[in-house]
């Protein structure tokens, strides 16, 4: 009896393993198709310059290159980009959202 009680109990740790693995092989295959479709918008609206900017700005400041992406697929989403934005559209672009994230910094000093 004591060994069936035990078999039980690895039985479900086991089916529990697979439930949790299952569960996150399919976030990370939904996170890998919303990335492709991501960056098949963004294929269609940037330049291969600005593609390349916002390269190297994922790679240095990942929050400021995720808020230009949404920011920019939601522009296109409401056909606001006509035809691909440049390299220096993209700049003015990242200029804005990195000062709308300076101005909400706070600073407390204490003495």
């Amino acid at each position: 009896m004591h060994d069936e009680d035990e078999l039980e109990t690895i039985r479900q740790r086991k089916r529990a393993q697979l439930q949790e693995q299952q569960v996150a092989q399919a976030q990370e295959e939904q996170q890998a198709t919303l990335e492709a479709q991501k960056q098949v918008i963004l294929r269609q609206i940037l330049t291969e310059e600005a593609r390349q900017r916002l390269t190297n700005v994922k790679l240095v400041r990942s929050q400021l290159a995720e808020a230009v992406e949404v920011r920019l697929i939601q522009l296109a989403q409401q056909g606001a980009i006509s035809g691909k934005l440049t390299d220096d559209q993209l700049k003015e672009i990242l200029r804005q959202i990195q000062g709308q994230k300076r101005e909400s910094k706070i600073d407390i000093r204490r003495l």
